[in-house]
């Protein structure tokens, strides 16, 4: 197990991102080192990394349409107003705003399902506010990830639902007959663990304030926004980003609903047509590099699978679970690992089910006990894992003015944070149903 290619290239992986190397490099060496490993050899490696780029190919391309989307909103009335509405609110109180931003967050992933595509648009004006309010950007990035993450962990709506759906279909072919409010009737524990997890981030580890530089310079500040009203362009903007939810929703395809929301922008006004061109170049600024590593870190997952390392990984996990405790916690850490490597949990339900559902069977568990284990152990390694989405776009938002590492300021304090309670919140319930 010491020589697992998929245990070694993923523990390469999180050294070369604790030592700073950019993420995008680090997973690229990680994916050549786990097929030297194998005995792939680097030309195959390559070969896999490439083809297995297509898996994420849609969900990069949602990313660059909702960051010409981003771009739009930005450049309207809309964040300034949202902006000094949300600074009237919070007023001088830290943990409202984390506690706010993770509200607020929340709805990306089932009221308006645009996932990360708003943290590039609301955080870079907030952050001359925290700067004010001395918060660490710790929490602030633990808020972020809450709301990206736990909506779908714990609620079967918008992201969630789809979660959901491939936890049902992957446990039914398993021979586990589940149904979706089966799922749902345990799942909260999920959410649960989580808010556990945000709470003593806020409110213990990082409530001490934090100073950060003052020259980040923002085209609005609180006095000269507090008078902005809504214009033309701006209703269309508006309407625009209307158009995108309600396709997203009609024909499930975030695509498509980015495209829509775009011409809609075009024809209301909201994006002049000389400013096409410039408003499509800053949503690639803005989400380009996420997208790119959402694609390699596919490519990664490619080379892994191919490697056979992810099977002999989880066969060894049923080889040495022992009893009913023993084989949750390995479960669940042969989870957090395979999660931390590929960077996402929808991706990794279909590797670790096929295994892990005769495997609680044999252990005794019951239908709903392996529900919760299987759809956890999913989940763990999303919050922290250098590829996911779920930390890359806290660190797209809280960056902006260079001052907000993405390994030791979004990483490390949501691995902390969220990944030891969901393990501890999964182990209870587990052994509970």
């Amino acid at each position: 197990m010491l020589i697992n290619a998929t245990i070694f290239s993923i523990l390469i992986m999180s050294i070369l991102c604790l030592c700073r190397l950019n993420v995008l490099l680090a997973i690229l060496v990680s994916a050549l080192v786990a097929g030297f490993v194998s005995g792939l050899g680097f030309d195959r490696s390559i070969e896999l990394l490439i083809s297995g780029m297509a898996g994420n190919l849609e969900t990069a391309l949602s990313y660059i349409l909702l960051g010409a989307i981003a771009s739009a909103i930005a450049r309207s009335n809309l964040t300034p107003i949202l902006v000094f509405n949300i600074a009237k609110f919070i007023q001088n109180k830290r943990a409202m705003f984390c506690l706010s931003l993770a509200f607020f967050a929340c709805f990306s992933q089932n009221l308006i399902p645009v996932h990360i595509a708003f943290i590039p648009i609301l955080i870079p004006p907030l952050l001359p506010l925290m700067n004010k309010l001395k918060i660490d950007r710790r929490a602030v990035a633990c808020a972020l990830t809450f709301g990206l993450k736990a909506p779908y962990v714990s609620l079967g709506i918008g992201f969630g639902l789809i979660y959901h759906t491939i936890l049902r279909d992957q446990l039914v072919q398993n021979g586990i007959n589940v149904t979706l409010s089966d799922i749902q009737s345990v799942m909260w524990i999920g959410g649960a663990s989580m808010l556990c997890g945000l709470l003593l981030a806020i409110f213990v580890f990082y409530r001490k304030p934090r100073e950060y530089r003052e020259d980040f310079a923002t085209s609005h500040n609180l006095d000269s926004i507090k008078d902005i009203t809504m214009t033309r362009g701006d209703y269309g903007v508006l309407i625009g980003t209307i158009v995108a939810f309600c396709v997203q929703l009609y024909m499930s395809s975030l695509p498509l609903g980015g495209i829509a929301g775009l011409i809609v922008m075009i024809a209301l006004g909201g994006i002049k047509w000389n400013d096409i061109d410039l408003v499509m170049e800053n949503g690639f600024k803005m989400m380009a590099f996420i997208a790119f590593v959402m694609l390699v870190a596919a490519g990664f997952a490619n080379v892994l699978k191919e490697t056979g390392s992810i099977e002999s990984l989880v066969d060894f996990v049923s080889g040495v679970a022992g009893g009913k405790l023993g084989g949750i916690l390995i479960m669940l850490l042969v989870g957090l690992l395979i999660t931390m490597g590929i960077g996402t949990s929808f991706g990794t339900i279909p590797i670790i089910a096929a295994i892990y559902c005769p495997l609680a069977l044999n252990l005794g568990f019951d239908a709903k006990a392996i529900i919760l284990l299987v759809g956890i152990a999913g989940a763990l390694g999303d919050a922290g894992s250098p590829a996911s989405d779920s930390t890359l776009g806290p660190t797209s938002g809280l960056n902006a003015d260079g001052e907000h590492d993405h390994i030791w300021d979004t990483c490390v304090p949501t691995f902390l944070m969220y990944n030891i309670p969901l393990i501890i919140g999964a182990s209870i319930g587990a052994m509970v149903l």
